[in-house]
């Protein structure tokens, strides 16, 4: 049994999440889980709500609420949304919290023992009409690399480099809009990211499997310009972590807190030790899974996110890891997404395009969204949401194809055989060769599955579903009862022992669906078919099942232009 850490981009606190967020972190994530526990490994899945920085902030003021306020009612929004797709975190943590607090004061304070923090007196903008400084995403403006003409202070979303707020053209106050902003010097901490280029470059450079997404960005952020950058990691905001070395004070900055980009990603080592908390472990609990000299050696970790949030992951967190001279756990495979796009156009949070987590649960349950996304996760390339697809998806792959096999296969068998698999005849020679590709099917899912090939692996179990339809259709058991009843019966016990196994293979992807094909074939054994002559041998003769509701119903084209029509607009 291996021991698998996973931990997924987490969200920021400012607003619901969009599907391209979904899919581009959260849920691969959550289909790893589920897939490497039921392979038996140990496994523990965490995420959480990012929530300090400008967003968090300016979100409470537009809604007129104190930000610790806000950041925890939409904690729990997140937390409930989250629970509706059914997403497997082993816990779902807040980086405001205490733990969080000391531990990125700790690592800040082995940085600067390390000789790795340097206080840099910088130029930044302050707005007069606010009367205060504005970094971050306090700024909006042009972004000089692209044009884009609503680029953060920290990150243009268009073309994802980084930024300084000072590099904007046009730049205006995120707060009140105006104009009237001048230049001002302020001191901030730096981490001394160029000290460890070498380091950081040899560390990726031995990552010789990872996804070329992963790897081409985080090789352009050390290369190109003047390559890897020291980064700025304090802020002049009253929302945060305060700055302190470890437990003492910082001469100098007081009043100021850490970067949201410094503290976020130590809410992943946080968030286990809030785990541990939360069921009343000892430290050594969440220790394991994160300090090497404490079990964690042996530990194989997971990050999967965005391509936006690679140059962070691959070089500033590390580097803090690195740098801190202490024992942690280092990411073993990070795997990234390219965007999901919308109908034609840009996702966006900011400027609330797209559906959303909430609206997409309103109107259908998750197994449909899990299944359409994760078929069309963009892996390789951006990838399109159009409500087309979405409705060809839903209606052929689910529906016609998974769903009308578990119908009629419990429809038939009840009105021929009763309420129990029936015992007459053997497998023949058409159950022997689906036995034998089902076999070969099977193993190259669970490499694709293990190779976190989302999309092939989606393909591959569909493909799985379509041979189960193939043998019905070739095998033809209504008709064969008739001449031969034996020989039917033998097929529909193998008919029924496929839907348990169609369960418990599909249930990293729709588990809500597979839930329900296991209760209504009366079965709990949610064992990994890795014999499947056995597997579709595993419920007996005599024993009971049920005809299920239907599984999933299709989208009518009226619903489908109606919902287009709904989600046209921008969110507000």
């Amino acid at each position: 049994m291996a021991r698998i850490l996973i931990t997924s981009a987490i969200p920021y606190i400012n607003g619901i999440k969009h599907l391209g967020n979904l899919v581009g972190s959260q849920l691969p994530a959550d289909l790893f889980a589920r897939f490497m526990r039921a392979q038996g490994h140990e496994v523990m899945f965490i995420c959480a709500t990012d929530e300090h920085g400008t967003p968090a902030e300016l979100a409470a003021a537009k809604v007129g609420q104190p930000v610790d306020v806000f950041c925890a009612e939409m904690h729990e929004v997140q937390a409930e949304i989250a629970r509706g797709f059914r997403l497997s975190f082993d816990h779902f943590g807040r980086s405001s919290s205490a733990r969080n607090h000391r531990l990125t004061q700790s690592f800040a304070g082995a940085l600067d023992r390390a000789g790795l923090i340097a206080e840099v007196s910088e130029k930044q903008v302050f707005s007069i009409d606010d009367n205060r400084f504005l970094p971050d995403r306090y700024i909006t403006g042009t972004c000089p690399n692209c044009g884009y003409t609503s680029a953060r202070g920290d990150q243009c979303e268009n073309c994802t480099k980084q930024l300084d707020p000072t590099d904007l053209i046009d730049a205006r106050s995120s707060i009140s809009g105006s104009t009237n902003l001048e230049v001002r010097e302020t001191k901030h901490l730096y981490l001394k990211q160029r000290a460890l280029r070498d380091q950081l470059e040899a560390w990726i450079d031995s990552k010789k499997d990872w996804p070329i997404l992963t790897t081409s960005i985080a090789k352009k952020w050390l290369n190109d310009g003047d390559g890897l950058q020291d980064r700025g990691i304090t802020r002049d905001l009253h929302w945060g972590i305060p700055v302190k070395k470890g437990d003492q004070p910082w001469p100098g900055m007081e009043g100021k807190v850490f970067y949201v980009w410094f503290d976020a990603p130590i809410e992943y080592i946080a968030g286990t030790a809030e785990w541990a908390d939360a069921n009343g472990l000892d430290d050594a609990a969440w220790e394991r899974w994160w300090r090497t000299d404490k079990g964690a050696a042996d530990v194989k970790y997971y990050q999967f996110m965005g391509k936006d949030n690679v140059p962070f992951h691959t070089l500033s967190f590390p580097a803090t890891i690195i740098g801190s001279g202490e024992p942690w756990k280092l990411v073993d495979y990070l795997k990234s997404f390219n965007y999901l796009n919308y109908d034609g156009g840009q996702f966006s949070t900011s400027q609330g395009r797209g559906i959303f987590m909430d609206q997409a649960l309103s109107i259908l349950p998750p197994d449909y969204w899990r299944w359409w996304l994760l078929s069309h996760a963009p892996e390789n390339s951006d990838a399109e949401f159009t409500w087309e697809n979405f409705q060809m998806s839903v209606n052929k792959d689910l529906a016609d194809v998974l769903g009308n096999l578990v119908s009629r296969v419990t429809k038939f068998a009840t009105a021929k055989f009763g309420s129990t698999i029936p015992a007459g005849g053997d497998f023949g020679p058409q159950e022997a060769a689906l036995i034998a590709d089902l076999g070969q099917r099977l193993t190259e899912y669970a490499s694709l599955m293990e190779a976190m090939e989302v999309r092939k692996a989606a393909a591959e179990l569909r493909a799985i579903w379509v041979v189960g339809n193939e043998y019905l259709q070739s095998a033809a058991p209504w008709t064969v009862v008739k001449t031969d009843p034996d020989r039917a019966q033998a097929m529909v016990r193998l008919a029924l022992n496929l839907i348990r196994v169609y369960a418990v293979i599909s249930s990293p992807f729709i588990p809500d669906a597979s839930a329900s094909m296991m209760t209504s074939i009366g079965s709990t054994d949610w064992s990994w078919p890795k014999d499947v002559g056995a597997a579709l041998r595993t419920l007996p003769a005599g024993h009971e099942f049920a005809v299920p509701e239907n599984l999933f119903r299709k989208i009518t084209d009226e619903e489908r232009v109606e919902w287009q029509t709904r989600f046209a607009g921008i969110r507000t």
